[in-house]
């Protein structure tokens, strides 16, 4: 009976996740004075260092450049879908048509699954209600605000998130 080998002990167990900090302390705090450099780099090394017991296993980005292209393409949807929600709210009822929308998922791994159900909710408009395991594989069901084609949203939600999560992260 073979034991697994313990994951060795790093100083920056998620490397990315650091960067990420630093840059959004330094941003959040709007300065890259000494001091604010020095507690978000504490920070940046400390909260990975804290929850890496949370983590099962590390995170792989296999194309790291492609993190920067959901970003702006998540960026994009995120501004239009404001506006998009705003021109709803502020018009007529008769254009709401909620919806409960199922999408099928190739997705396999939990932390992609739960980045593209965090993506869906961070748009407005839509809400990550539930992931369904099903016969055929998992589901993740969205409630649109406003959804004339069910089939069409499943779509653009692959095409535009889960395609992209399945490059960088599976």
């Amino acid at each position: 009976m073979s034991a697994t080998p313990p994951r060795p002990r790093r100083l920056l167990p998620h490397p990315l996740l650091s960067a990420l900090l630093l840059v959004c302390w330094l941003w959040l705090n709007n300065s890259i004075e000494p001091g604010h450099l020095v507690l978000g780099a504490v920070l940046a090394v400390g909260i990975p260092l804290f929850t890496r017991r949370f983590w099962p296993d590390p995170l792989a980005v296999r194309h790291p450049l492609r993190v920067l292209e959901y970003a702006a393409v998540l960026l994009y949807d995120i501004v239009v879908a404001n506006l998009e929600v705003a021109a709803l709210i502020l018009g007529p009822r008769s254009r709401l048509a909620p919806a409960f929308v199922r999408v099928p998922l190739d997705l396999r791994s939990d932390v992609a699954i739960t980045v593209l159900a965090s993506t869906v909710t961070l748009t407005p408009g839509t809400v990550s209600v539930e992931i369904e395991d099903g016969p055929h594989g998992r589901v993740l069901v969205v409630h649109a605000l406003r959804c004339l084609d069910a089939g069409a949203m499943a779509g653009t939600i692959k095409d535009r998130y889960e395609r992209r999560l399945r490059e960088i992260l599976e």
